[in-house]
């Protein structure tokens, strides 16, 4: 039979200060990883780390994070402490191996790609695309990337593409007419031209609630698409150069495209203008406009550009003219087409490119910067944003969740059309550890969640309400372990399969653990102390031993004994007797309470043989420090 100690004497606890602090910090890291602030995302994981709070999921995310900004120089030592760990995901033998083969060692490339494919990855299309295509940043992002998709009922058998959503409007482009009079067509695929078109995004977007744009911004010829200042008074938008009834074309007669202001008034998009960058000889574009109104990007051939279309910026002026166009780089733009910017209020630009690596023919990205802002990597927003068709268009609202993405891809009812996509947030795992003989709450319980294969995918310790709080991908089963010293572990397994409809879905487990040998389970309940060379039951010890008397009627199977003990002042024969008295008298006020005499079948004295501090014969102490010592504590003989 165990023997299990029960001690009503104040124990050590991690400070539940600190360890709410590191718990917050994870959750910021987590945020800031999400919306591509690696850079802050670094120094919040590396505060983790050094405190020791979660430190090998912490490990992964910091080499993941350099990876984002393109540098496997800091992600090589990082990754290779990473492969060490006990039950790591699969997935970081691969990264391994690419960070390995991005540092110029090949030879252990191979061999930790071996690993990963013997660790029943073979049929791993990361393995097919990712890792042949050197990809490694878009990778790891698609892993943990989650998306739903679905096309949108105002799609037309023409092109219907430019999705921008403005307060209750959806703005977009097509190529339908809605008007009497006959729409020219465009030689290049025999569609109408383009206009503008607004529906209430309220409404279940029936074509029937379709309107063309007010005012003087669609033409005979190209308008659209558009982007928007932050109060709506002004629209940036494509157009051919056609301006005050009058062709603005190149030396061989083409009429490129530009982009054009307008300004809402009385309900109308009106006083149209082009603005300074335009050109006759070449095509500027696919405007988009930050949230603070300052600076425009843009689409264009001009001259001095890596390849087709590039990315441009511009700074807006007070004066409502654009400064000197800068081109975005090497590293955004390549010998393909970039095109269609759209700069989030994160910070973070999207575009479409048929010239980085892609799923098929014009896929979306997003840029990856560093702490002096500079664009140093971009990655591909993977399936199913992307396709193996073009795919370009991309929108995001403010809060990050919804959107809006452009794809002639199979499927839809025209040449392109409109799709409405969800980014899905990981899952919130949320719960409690409970003390399984009182139903308290444990502190400092560590908690360890792992996939179903037993891979780790972080632990947490648990503060004075014993909760634990987590973000955890879709679709997955995992095992969640709580442990404790001097407790026995506890686990339960769930899954997070079945919720993707569901924008955030919170998961409580309350996992008990029972107590074993020496462990305070008591924990709401406060010392029992006596009073100097007394033996009587105080008011207040009285009410702690009610919680023991409440406790037992609860368990009505426990059996416990009775031990007390005296702090050092007095010989020791005396404080011995003294001690047998207080434990007689416990047991006493228990047994009167209507607990049966057998379930208490031992009670004892110990003296002031088992200290708890430093006061013994001839120590100078406080009282406070002696009072310490007298105390009364159990042993659970029988519990079940």
């Amino acid at each position: 039979m165990k023997h299990i100690k029960l001690s009503i004497v104040a124990f050590v606890l991690i400070s539940t200060s600190i360890m709410f602090g590191q718990t917050q910090k994870q959750k910021k890291a987590e945020r800031q990883f999400d919306n591509f602030s690696f850079v802050k995302s670094i120094e919040t994981y590396e505060r983790l780390i050094e405190k020791d709070f979660n430190k090998d999921y912490a490990l992964r995310k910091l080499g993941d994070a350099y990876i984002m900004l393109r540098d496997p120089e800091q992600a090589l030592p990082i990754y290779k402490q990473v492969v060490q760990q006990e039950n790591v995901p699969s997935e970081y033998y691969l990264y391994y191996a690419q960070t390995l083969r991005a540092n110029g060692d090949y030879s252990a490339s191979k061999e930790w790609m071996k690993k990963y494919k013997e660790a029943g990855n073979k049929e791993d299309s990361r393995v097919k695309y990712f890792f042949k295509n050197d990809d490694l940043a878009s990778a790891i992002f698609n892993n943990y990337e989650k998306n739903t998709i679905k096309t949108l009922n105002i799609n037309s058998k023409y092109n219907d593409f430019g999705a921008v959503q403005f307060k209750n409007q959806l703005y977009f482009t097509s190529s339908r007419h809605l008007a009497a009079a006959v729409k020219r067509v465009y030689g290049w695929d025999n569609q109408p031209l383009l206009d503008m078109y607004k529906v209430g995004v309220d409404e279940e977007l029936p074509e029937d609630n379709i309107q063309s744009l007010e005012g003087d911004v669609n033409t005979i010829h190209h308008d659209g698409p558009a982007t928007f200042n932050a109060d709506g008074t002004k629209m940036y938008f494509s157009r051919n150069n056609y301006n005050d009834s009058k062709k603005i074309s190149d030396t061989d007669g083409v009429m490129h495209v530009g982009i054009y202001t307008a300004d809402f008034v009385d309900e109308k998009w009106t006083n149209v203008k082009p603005i300074n960058l335009n050109n006759p000889n070449y095509i500027v574009y696919h405007p988009s406009v930050t949230s603070d109104g300052k600076t425009l990007y843009f689409a264009s051939d001009m001259p001095g550009g890596f390849g087709g279309t590039d990315i441009y910026k511009s700074t807006i002026n007070t004066d409502g003219t654009f400064g000197t166009p800068v081109n975005l780089g090497g590293i955004v733009n390549t010998e393909g087409n970039e095109g269609f910017p759209f700069m989030h209020s994160d910070n973070v630009l999207y575009f479409s490119s048929d010239g980085h690596v892609g799923l098929g023919l014009m896929d979306v990205f997003a840029t990856v910067k560093n702490e002096n802002e500079e664009i140093v990597n971009v990655i591909n927003l993977g399936e199913p944003i992307n396709s193996k068709k073009d795919d370009f268009g991309y929108f995001l609202d403010s809060e990050g969740f919804k959107g809006y993405v452009s794809s002639n891809r199979k499927g839809g009812k025209g040449g392109d059309d409109i799709y409405a996509f969800t980014r899905i947030p990981p899952l919130t795992l949320k719960g409690q550890i409970f003390d399984a003989v009182n139903n308290e709450p444990v502190e400092g319980a560590k908690i360890a969640l792992t996939r179903e294969n037993g891979e780790e995918i972080a632990y947490f310790v648990t503060g004075v309400d014993g909760a634990y709080s987590h973000l955890i991908p879709r679709d997955e089963k995992f095992l969640l372990k709580g442990s404790k010293e001097k407790y026995q572990d506890a686990s339960q397994e769930f899954s997070s399969f079945g919720l993707e409809k569901e924008k955030e879905i919170i998961v409580d487990l309350n996992i008990a653990l029972a107590p074993i040998e020496n462990v305070v389970i008591l924990a709401d309940l406060e010392t029992i102390y006596f009073d100097l060379d007394k033996s009587n039951i105080r008011p207040d010890a009285a009410l702690e031993l009610d919680k023991v008397v409440q406790l037992m009627n609860k368990y009505p199977e426990m059996v416990i004994n009775l031990e007390s003990h005296t702090d050092s002042r007095a010989n020791d024969d005396y404080n011995m007797a003294l001690s047998n008295r207080r434990a007689k008298s416990t047991y006493d006020y228990i047994i009167s309470k209507g607990i049966d005499p057998v379930r208490i079948p031992k009670y004892e004295g110990f003296g002031e043989s088992q200290l708890v501090n430093k006061c013994s014969n001839n120590v100078k102490c406080s009282r406070d420090e002696h009072q310490l010592n007298r105390r009364t504590e159990f042993i659970i003989v029988k519990m079940k």
